[in-house]
């Protein structure tokens, strides 16, 4: 990590003129990628490091053809030579998913998805103009055999794992009459790929859209589905039909010939199940594989989302097996597979966690109970040997980050989630009233601490259980200053 962040000051310096004044290491994505905020006298831009210099080079032909036509995308101020690190305009933290979180379904947020949709339209269609389809980074096309590759993920990852009896024959000749249906499309262009509102970033009320290098040919349909099913959006239908309406009006000004809406909307249909089939199988993947908590607390969401669609919309094509099996996916028996037990007022059950320091030794339980969990913190790297951190704590942004990024804290208390999930619901279920959990490091002070509040955290949102929290060392220096 020293070196990539030594290579991106000489970076930014050979761009700037000058060192800049920090650089904030920002949380991990889903890939490989890692992305800096570089602060500077004259403002902050990000730093992206990639060892995927294939990756990298797509992105950067991406960003200046698409640019080229006034697609709202950061500029690209330095690459180095090695091209495994570049610096980019920062358009800021505020995605179109945390315009919905914090006004809701207001007018301003309608508008904002209108804007992204034209704009997305006009990337599309006359960015296909001169385009290099061969700097695409794995297919040139999606069809027939992408479509496939989507619905065997929903198989494997989600479908098989509820264990309902099927004829695998008949599904995969569903499959494959779908995937037909689909890759035939009239309207093939540039297809973003993740066309999803956390992907488009808000900068002075306009939108502006980053992670597109995994783009290639493909359906227009796809990215619109993509946006307005966002199982996290929540969009309501009347929204999801007036901003579609809204994208074909703005299509049928782009396209040479005018565009046929009862075919467009039929396919536009498909492609959302098959997005919706997507997520499914993603979720399924994260939680029920890699066993990632927030992923699986996701599953009811997607359910449901695809329950309402298939009561409502319908895709041009008659799938016998598949229908069939979408019902049964979809039945609230299944859905409530997925759906944590959650206390109430009256649930008796109180979890009590802490943090300690071993110096002192493990904490008794003092409830009936008998004793919990301890978990040993010191295998993670300490925080507090870097002076920087040395009289932070756990609760500091400065040391959260370190653990968050620099760290296996993440997967630990993965494994921690799902362990102590498993005993929280047994006791809910029957009645417990009390169950104990610590987390203890060297000095009480770094590690058990963020630790603690995480797990506390996580109780809280999915169980809604009544927590107590004690940070045993830090309560005890509060205590000692306030006297």
């Amino acid at each position: 990590m020293e070196n990539i962040i030594a290579d991106i000051k000489e970076l930014y310096q050979s761009c700037k003129g000058a060192l800049p004044v920090s650089i904030e290491v920002l949380p991990p994505s889903g890939s490989d990628r890692r992305y800096f905020r570089v602060h500077g006298e004259e403002g902050t831009c990000i730093a992206c490091h990639n060892l995927h210099i294939r990756e990298n080079n797509t992105f950067l032909y991406f960003t200046e053809h698409f640019r080229n036509i006034n697609a709202p995308l950061p500029e690209v101020l330095a690459v180095n030579n090695r091209r495994d690190i570049y610096l980019l305009e920062d358009l800021g933290t505020v995605s179109l998913l945390d315009k919905i979180e914090e006004e809701k379904y207001s007018s301003n947020v309608y508008d904002l998805f209108r804007k992204s949709l034209s704009a997305l339209a006009r990337m599309q269609i006359l960015g296909e103009k001169d385009f290099d389809y061969a700097m695409c980074i794995t297919s040139r096309e999606f069809g027939k055999q992408a479509i496939m590759a989507d619905l065997l993920y929903f198989k494997y990852y989600f479908l098989d794992t509820l264990k309902i009896p099927y004829d695998k024959e008949k599904l995969i000749e569903d499959f494959e009459a779908l995937s037909t249906y689909l890759a035939y499309t009239g309207h093939k262009y540039f297809m973003f790929r993740d066309f999803q509102s956390r992907n488009v970033m808000i900068r002075n009320n306009e939108p502006h859209f980053i992670d597109y290098q995994g783009g290639m040919k493909g359906a227009l349909q796809y990215d619109v589905a993509s946006l307005l099913w966002q199982a996290k959006a929540e969009l309501p239908d009347e929204w999801k039909t007036g901003l579609l309406e809204e994208y074909m009006n703005e299509v049928d000004q782009l396209l040479p010939a005018p565009l046929d809406r009862t075919t467009f909307v039929g396919q536009y249909n498909g492609y959302v199940l098959l997005r919706l089939l997507q997520v499914l199988g993603a979720y399924g993947f994260r939680g029920l594989f890699e066993r990632k908590a927030h992923f699986l607390t996701s599953i009811p969401l997607a359910l449901n989302n695809l329950k309402w669609f298939l009561q409502h919309k319908s895709i041009g094509i008659v799938l016998p097996t598949f229908d069939t099996i979408l019902a049964e996916v979809t039945k609230e028996t299944v859905i409530n597979r997925f759906e944590p037990i959650r206390a109430t007022d009256d649930t008796p059950l109180v979890v009590h966690i802490c943090s300690f320091s071993y110096r002192n030794g493990i904490p008794e339980d003092k409830s009936s109970n008998g004793g919990g969990f301890v978990f040993d913190c010191r295998g993670i790297l300490n925080p507090g040997r870097i002076d920087e951190y040395k009289k932070q704590t756990g609760r500091d942004k400065g040391v959260k980050d370190f653990l968050e990024q620099r760290t296996r804290m993440t997967e630990f208390l993965n494994n921690i989630y799902n362990t102590v999930d498993i005993s929280v619901e047994n006791y809910l279920a029957r009645g417990f009233e009390n169950l104990s959990v610590c987390f203890g490091c060297t000095g009480g002070q770094h590690r058990s601490v963020y630790a603690a509040d995480a797990l506390a955290r996580h109780l809280r949102n999915k169980y809604k259980v009544k927590i107590e929290l004690k940070h045993l060392v830090q309560d005890a220096k509060a205590w000692v200053n306030e006297g």
